[in-house]
């Protein structure tokens, strides 16, 4: 479907009744990163949340990566504290010793014949572009769920950014914040003045896209030019900027191109995984793709320009969107007055794919 007026017609076969956004849980039978992998040495185990349920993630000593139930079958004490040995992981209190699979495969004061038969919960795991992935729902839908590609990472025509952050606030506010590109007011004084020009509106079952043009008034801020290049010259294919901001269920995508390119300046990949039970906080994880000027060796030099300007971008984001967050959590309830169908088809899909928020764990 594509729509290119702002006069845009209720989605066909809406219910009647809507959940509260706010109080969706994003749905578990999806992989999401958990944690860089850098971060996990061979021989180490981490806890990590994914929205309430603790998970531990383990590397053996060989170096493959699985990921269990973060609490022993015998106390309930995170694995997490425990100890690796060889491919396993044992349990700081009594030894209990489980497998990659989450059996328990040996109790040292009885002995590895009369183990308990009963292990812990074991997660599908995978170890991609930099991020170790797991995938917290229904083990038996993992392996035909799909499973983000991002070319431009494998690209040497490129430099990726990772980001790796905690936001205090529930998802949606910031896939609405990305998928709304008309509050770059927030951001003028790092990014000047510019005036955004709504193109296109295109959905599918599982994603909302959004095309954007730029016109700016005044000079392009330096940060800005460091991260974008120099600007070509327009072309009858890319006659203006153009940003293409697509939200693909559970994930999110940015492609900017700059009048007269070929490839994308900025190729953006990234999602945000709920840490708490609630859902009130996640952790922001993403590859930002930034591709390099023809000069070589010239990135480098200009990297630490492009991390201060995203840095203050992405701090102004999440200092508005926390604002949100304590705005709905003082009214109890959500106020917005929103009038742009991008922001209202973004959360039909929200509210359509996500579940209830429930107060139990994902395992009983």
């Amino acid at each position: 479907m594509s729509v290119s007026s702002l006069e845009i017609p209720q989605s066909p076969g809406k219910s009647g009744s809507i959940r509260d956004l706010r109080r969706t849980g994003i749905h578990p039978d999806h992989w999401y990163p958990l944690l860089r992998a850098k971060k996990l040495k061979a021989g180490k185990a981490m806890g990590v949340p994914f929205a309430g349920e603790p998970i531990v993630l383990v590397r053996t000593e060989s170096g493959k990566a699985f990921a269990l139930e973060d609490r022993c079958a015998h106390r309930q004490v995170p694995l997490s504290a425990g100890v690796v040995t060889g491919e396993e992981i044992k349990c700081c209190y009594h030894g209990w010793t489980y497998d990659c699979a989450g059996r328990c495969v040996n109790i040292p004061y009885i002995g590895k014949s009369e183990a308990a038969p009963r292990g812990v919960r074991v997660f599908p795991c995978r170890e991609e572009y930099g991020f170790i992935w797991v995938f917290p729902g229904d083990a038996a839908k993992a392996e035909g769920a799909f499973f983000p590609d991002v070319p431009a990472w494998r690209d040497p025509a490129y430099k990726t950014r990772y980001l790796d952050h905690e936001v205090g606030c529930h998802y949606s506010f910031l896939h609405e914040n990305l998928m709304d590109m008309n509050h770059q007011f927030l951001h003028r004084r790092l990014m000047a003045q510019i005036k955004t020009g709504f193109l296109d509106l295109r959905e599918g079952e599982n994603w909302v896209e959004v095309d954007y043009t730029f016109s700016r008034v005044g000079k392009q801020p330096v940060g800005e030019k460091f991260m974008l290049g120099a600007r070509p010259q327009a072309s009858a294919e890319r006659p203006r900027d153009l940003m293409t901001v697509r939200t693909e269920y559970p994930h999110q995508i940015l492609k900017f191109w700059t009048a007269g390119s070929e490839h994308p300046a900025l190729d953006l990949w990234i999602t945000y995984v709920p840490v708490d039970a609630e859902q009130r906080r996640n952790h922001t994880f993403a590859l930002m793709n930034i591709r390099k000027p023809g000069i070589p060796g010239i990135m480098e030099v200009l990297w630490p320009f492009i991390i201060w300007f995203t840095n203050g971008i992405f701090a102004e984001d999440k200092c508005v969107v926390e604002m949100e967050q304590a705005a709905f959590d003082r009214q109890g309830a959500d106020w917005n007055q929103e009038i742009f169908p991008v922001v209202q088809r973004t959360r039909e899909l929200l509210r359509r794919k996500g579940i209830g928020i429930s107060s139990q764990p994902l395992t009983t």
